[in-house]
């Protein structure tokens, strides 16, 4: 038991110290190349010119220039590199000094980490690729990003060979039921697998203000470490507390004013490994609980676009809703701060649920 701890908590605060001695390479990097968006202003997927969005005053910095333009993106390269650096870390230590407690110390599996590592690195990757083609002013096939459309179609495919891996692999099925049971979806397991990945990457819009992405995906993961470690998938625990770590070293930089955001190269390979995990543990169904702010962030997006598309006019002054808590006046601090509370009490919620359930 005693090591079991140790190995979730072990590797955890070694990401955070590696992401943060990554953070000063990573910030050289970006600031010399200039690795933000050369135009201000955002466009929404699906309903044109976010006009209120644009013109908030949190988004501007203290020389009253837009913040996307002098800020870099990119940032989320701290999380999936310092949680891959941890991995091979405890891996190779295992290999050149084999010995019961390397080899325990290791947790790096196929049943457990080899998937949501497969969707952080492959999720992680195109995401940066998107972000490079974002802020390089580069006109061509590519220029701006990579487009909606490609990204939704790259998602169903990494969901595509990560249900064929559970269904066929690993011979998973069965979805939990809270206090009920089981539900056997049979074949029918892979489109729900591929339209739960879907559904939590819509999720990474929440990425938008400072320190509110980090904040909220570290208190997810810690809870996903704890409800692992009770399911005894001690690898799969230690795999969420190294996200964690690696989130709080990103946020550690990302509070306000932040030195970069996480934008896509983040938000692409944490959305997708977070569906991963909820299936490997099985609370996929609880998954809007603990991960309440996502939840609410796509929900709040879609009444948005079906209330403009049928009704003409807006529920909220701006979407998703923390644009719309800033749109009425409170300070973006504020907000983040109070999105950091909500995902703390929601997270611990799921974390009991999942137990006792």
């Amino acid at each position: 038991m005693i090591l079991d701890i140790v190995k979730v908590f072990g590797p955890s605060t070694v990401a955070f110290f590696i992401g943060i001695l990554l953070t000063p390479i990573l910030t050289h990097f970006l600031y010399k190349y200039k690795m933000w968006r050369k135009k201000a202003g955002k466009r929404t997927a699906m309903i044109g010119k976010a006009e209120v969005y644009n013109s908030l005053g949190s988004r501007n910095n203290k020389s009253g220039n837009s913040a996307e333009v002098g800020t870099p993106r990119m940032g989320g390269v701290i999380i999936w590199a310092s949680t891959v650096v941890t991995i091979l870390l405890f891996f190779l230590t295992s290999v050149i000094f084999p010995g019961e407690t390397t080899e325990k110390l290791n947790f790096l599996s196929r049943n457990q980490t080899w998937l949501p590592l497969f969707t952080l690195v492959t999720g992680s990757l195109i995401g940066l690729i998107d972000d490079y083609f974002d802020v390089s002013g580069r006109i061509g096939y590519l220029a701006g990003g990579l487009s909606l459309k490609k990204r939704l179609t790259i998602v169903l495919i990494i969901g595509f060979i990560g249900a064929w891996w559970f269904f066929f692999k690993l011979n998973v099925s069965l979805i939990a039921i809270p206090f009920v049971g089981y539900w056997d979806l049979g074949f029918f397991f892979i489109p729900f697998f591929m339209l739960v990945m879907l559904a939590v990457y819509a999720g990474g819009v929440i990425d938008g203000l400072d320190g509110l992405a980090g904040g909220t995906f570290a208190s997810i993961f810690a809870a996903y470490a704890g409800i692992a470690f009770f399911q005894h998938q001690i690898d799969l625990a230690a795999f969420s507390a190294v996200l964690f770590g690696g989130n709080l070293a990103f946020l550690w930089f990302n509070i306000p004013p932040a030195r970069f955001y996480m934008s896509e190269t983040g938000s692409m390979g944490l959305t997708l490994t977070l569906a991963v995990i909820a299936f490997l543990t099985n609370t996929v169904l609880l998954l809007p609980i603990i991960a309440f702010p996502l939840f609410i962030t796509v929900v709040t997006n879609i009444l948005q676009v079906c209330s403009k598309k049928f009704f003409g006019r807006k529920i909220f002054l701006a979407a998703p809703i923390h644009h719309h808590f800033e749109a009425i006046g409170w300070p973006s601090y504020k907000v983040t701060m109070r999105y950091w509370i909500i995902s703390m009490v929601t997270a611990i919620i799921g974390l009991i649920l999942a137990v006792i359930s």
